[in-house]
């Protein structure tokens, strides 16, 4: 029988996931990884690399994951909502993303893995806001960049960090209500922060 080469790339892709997630780059080591994936270690070298280039294979891999799954297109300010409430969705169903990214950001040298592909995806973003404004779909007293990073904050801050939502509603992920709850006020939030402010104030 032949070694099944993808299938061991994917089980060693989980397991970085989930020990890079879990304890960050700078403590997850190639030994955990290779103990989880149940290969050994060389295995993991020979397929992805060293340990920094293994993070920044996963984390590029989930933030491109992202886009397709959720895209921006805004006809109307309901359109903003319905993004950070499909966004939300997504980080809760992946809650590991958001975890990668504090990690990244927590990172002594300031890399950014694959930094030129993900940019795009934000100005993508950005640009579908700034041709909304443009249009007076959406209000523009917020740069498209600015709006754009407040939209995700608002979306995937429950995901990533959980103790804090917890702390403040007195209920965790288990609790659906609670998470539906989650959801709806993101989803208002995001509406009142793009609606014009004619609108909103006649």
């Amino acid at each position: 029988m032949g070694w099944d080469v993808e299938g061991t790339k994917k089980r060693i892709y989980q397991a970085a996931l989930a020990e890079f997630a879990a304890h960050g780059p700078a403590a997850t080591t190639i030994d955990r990884i290779a103990r989880r994936a149940r290969i050994n270690r060389e295995r993991v070298y020979n397929y992805f690399g060293d340990k920094a280039k293994l993070f920044s294979i996963v984390i590029s891999r989930e933030v491109e994951a992202i886009a397709p799954a959720v895209p921006l297109t805004i006809t109307s300010v309901a359109d903003v909502g319905e993004f950070v409430g499909r966004t939300f969705d997504y980080q809760r169903a992946h809650p590991d993303l958001a975890r990668l990214v504090l990690w990244e950001g927590l990172l002594d040298t300031g890399a950014v893995a694959d930094e030129a592909s993900r940019s795009r995806i934000y100005t993508e973003k950005a640009a579908a806001i700034a041709a909304a404004q443009k249009a007076g779909i959406i209000d523009d007293g917020i740069a498209p960049g600015h709006l754009v990073f407040l939209l995700i904050a608002l979306s995937s801050y429950w995901s990533a960090a959980p103790q804090t939502a917890r702390m403040l509603s007195g209920s965790d992920v288990d609790d659906e209500a609670e998470v539906a709850a989650r959801r709806a006020a993101a989803v208002e939030a995001a509406q009142r922060i793009v609606t014009p402010r004619s609108t909103a104030v006649g």
